[in-house]
């Protein structure tokens, strides 16, 4: 059963999801996500942890108090810690993200890690970590100037050719989808031009605090997908891997795998969170 919540925050007001029992796992979508984008994986999850999903603020149902704006990591990251809060008082969580939601990840853990068990980051997008990050930030600022010129599905090609083929189809699924996937698909595709025009090119600016994650340790894990090596998307997680001296976690599929691959994907969320190795 999916219980739905609202926390007010700064600036905003947060719809949550919960799910499951167990210690509280906080899983982030990309951008442009919410709740429900990754709902394959939670509920495959549902039965190791307490699941929190989220809709990021000024996505789906979390409003804002004032106009759209352009979006920040650290907000984002206290917006994670105070829903922890709220929902695992007094008790570290474990927490995992994949694409921008990972780098909500990195700064959650760097700037309130006493709030994090484990966690897992799934391809982080921070070309600034990159040897060529000026040239990877200029590509993302041609494909805002490119959607704000020719709109969203010009942007979308532009996007895809910079990344390579890194977005695998999901898998098909027996009879329509549920009448929860057809509101979620809607939300989140009235969600991709305010990620374009307000989260991408200041997401992907973000430098993550490398000396604060060095003091995580073990407790993080980078990966990235099979199919995304040697595309665009694979070069931060191995090199922010790379620089703390971790080992890059193996996960199936391609950028999006979390979501064409979410029962495997379980599996490994427990195996490098968990030490889990049933």
């Amino acid at each position: 059963m999916i219980t739905s919540h609202t926390l007010r925050v700064p600036g905003a007001t947060l719809h949550h999801e919960l799910r499951g029992t167990g210690p509280v796992l906080l899983l982030l979508p990309g951008a442009g996500g919410d709740a429900a984008a990754l709902d394959p994986l939670a509920d495959a999850l549902a039965d190791t942890f307490t699941v929190l999903t989220h809709d990021p603020r000024g996505y789906s149902r979390s409003t804002l108090d004032g106009p759209h704006t352009e979006q920040l990591v650290p907000v984002h990251a206290d917006d994670a810690r105070r829903l922890l809060d709220a929902v695992s008082p007094g008790e570290p969580a474990y927490v995992a993200g994949a694409s921008s939601g990972a780098i909500v990840t990195l700064a959650l853990l760097a700037r309130h890690g006493e709030r994090v068990r484990a966690a897992v980051a799934h391809e982080p997008p921070s070309w600034s970590v990159l040897p060529d990050a000026a040239e990877q930030l200029a590509f993302f600022q041609e494909v805002y100037e490119t959607f704000e010129a020719q709109g969203l599905e010009a942007a979308g090609e532009r996007f895809l050719r910079g990344i390579g083929p890194v977005l695998l189809p999901r898998p098909a699924t027996d009879g329509p989808p549920s009448p929860r996937a057809v509101r979620a698909m809607t939300r989140m595709a009235a969600n991709a031009p305010l990620a374009l025009r307000h989260e991408h090119r200041s997401f992907a600016a973000y430098e993550p605090d490398l000396d604060a994650l060095a003091k995580a340790g073990p407790r993080l894990t980078l990966a990235a997908g099979t199919r995304t090596r040697p595309h665009l998307p694979y070069r931060p997680a191995a090199l922010v891997a790379d620089r703390l001296g971790l080992e890059l976690a193996a996960f199936p599929g391609a950028h999006n795998g979390w979501s064409t691959h979410p029962a495997e994907t379980a599996d490994l969320l427990r195996t490098h969170l968990l030490g889990d190795t049933r």
